[in-house]
């Protein structure tokens, strides 16, 4: 199969923004951070309804939003005593629709590790 041409990078652009991509991608890392996230691609979503649809604690669910928060990735909005998280719209919601791409999609992956 082809290669595909590669995109010419500028190292000198991505010095200038390492530091903020090195901080979505550590988020993203993290397994249940990640998973919260694309909860959170299509609309806004409480604590409780969070809380609901991932196996985490309440506490460790609080700590993986107030990281998430921290880094700029989500924000938060209070209706009375209810608090509503949502992604910050930028380059976050970007990298999600391509890992939803890559690996939601009914096609497996192109390139997995057995093939490389």
């Amino acid at each position: 199969m082809p290669r595909r041409a590669a995109t010419a990078l500028d190292p000198a652009a991505m010095r200038a923004h390492a530091s903020e991509a090195a901080r979505l991608l550590k988020a993203l890392g993290n397994e249940k951070r990640l998973l919260l996230l694309c909860l959170l691609v299509d609309s806004e979503q409480s604590v409780g309804e969070l809380n609901a649809r991932v196996e985490l604690s309440q506490s460790a669910l609080s700590q993986h939003l107030a990281l998430l928060r921290e880094d700029g990735l989500v924000q938060t909005r209070r209706d009375g005593q209810t608090i509503y998280y949502s992604l910050v719209p930028g380059p976050v919601q970007r990298i999600l629709e391509v890992l939803h791409g890559i690996y939601c999609s009914a096609a497996p992956p192109a390139a997995t590790r057995s093939d490389r």
